[in-house]
């Protein structure tokens, strides 16, 4: 029988004190990593462990295309949840093709983008309205990673609904977590950043590595270098940064994280990153700049309106692929 309840749950909203300090402002997780597939997406039942959880769920097959990248640990999970799964092309585009060409060669089967469907945005708006009920007052900013948009595409339309008045939203574009690696946003993403001022910020592959070493210290959650994008807004003072350049209020009332969690990552695994970054100690982590392996770190501006209640956003993000 079908589950008659959401596939997903209503996660933790706390505080953190290590990363208020680090941050100068009160900092708040939104704590997605505490969903049963461990990510935000099962919101949309999109991507990967979220598409085989929900078959599993609703009683229904399902096969999953995932890059050559994706580790041997994940691809196993996928079959524990009973899913068929196809490891096919080097890049996430090349997985998305071969599974549109088994759509269309099987036309009682269905399509489900990794991230971009209104659906899934859909189910990323709950995020806001948890977010929304959890807080006693407005935050002042957001931040959040991003790949194809699926998310950012929720958050934002998740404002629209209930009229939030963020002043700011980070947005994180990550290279060597896979599951941020797409060649292309969504649609409507594109369309929002055509539609909205922007500014970025870069950021390495090592300081988002470092910055789930670091979470796991502060908050003892193990994350994938996915979030430990958005995590860098904290971890390498984008904030800070931000608040100096006058980008950002010196007096920001707090900031939301969304940590997004994922499924890519094992205690071995973060080793593997470490080295592969040449990250051996605390000097390593700041002492030196990774060139080849950049990420970029869009800032959109989400102003309400006084009088007409919309808001305003800007997003940009440049990519370089990276070894995983």
């Amino acid at each position: 029988m079908a589950p008659s309840k959401p596939l997903h749950v209503k996660t933790p909203l706390r505080e953190s004190i290590p990363l208020s300090k680090l941050a100068g402002t009160k900092v708040y997780l939104k704590l997605d990593s505490a969903q049963p597939t461990g990510s935000f997406k099962i919101r949309g039942g999109n991507a990967g462990l979220a598409a085989a959880y929900s078959a599993r769920r609703l009683g229904i097959p399902a096969t999953i295309y995932v890059p050559t990248s994706t580790p041997a640990f994940t691809v196993e999970r996928l079959k524990d949840e009973g899913s068929n799964v196809c490891v096919e092309g080097e890049m996430l585009a090349e997985s998305t093709k071969a599974a549109k060409e088994l759509v269309k060669n099987n036309p009682e089967w269905v399509y489900v983008s990794p991230y971009d469907d209104p659906l899934i945005w859909e189910g990323h708006m709950s995020l806001i309205r948890e977010i929304k009920e959890q807080m006693e007052s407005k935050p002042g900013a957001l931040a959040l990673s991003v790949g194809g948009g699926g998310m950012l595409c929720g958050v934002i339309r998740g404002l629209r609904e209930t009229k939030a008045l963020l002043r700011r939203c980070l947005k994180v574009f990550k290279g060597i977590a896979t599951t941020l690696g797409v060649n292309t946003v969504a649609v409507e993403t594109l369309k929002l950043a055509q539609e909205h001022p922007v500014f970025s910020v870069v950021v390495t592959d090592r300081e988002a590595v470092v910055a789930i070493e670091k979470f796991v210290d502060d908050e003892k959650i193990l994350v994938e270098p996915a979030c430990g994008a958005a995590l860098t807004s904290v971890y390498s003072q984008v904030v800070q940064r931000l608040q100096a350049e006058g980008k950002l209020s010196p007096q920001l009332d707090s900031l939301v994280v969304i940590v997004c969690g994922g499924n890519n990552i094992t205690l071995a695994e973060l080793q593997h990153l470490k080295e592969q970054l040449g990250i051996q100690n605390d000097k390593d982590h700041w002492g030196q700049d990774s060139t080849e392996n950049q990420v970029a770190l869009a800032v959109w501006d989400v102003t309400s309106q006084a009088n007409s209640g919309t808001f305003r956003a800007s997003l940009q993000a440049c990519w370089k692929p990276c070894a995983y």
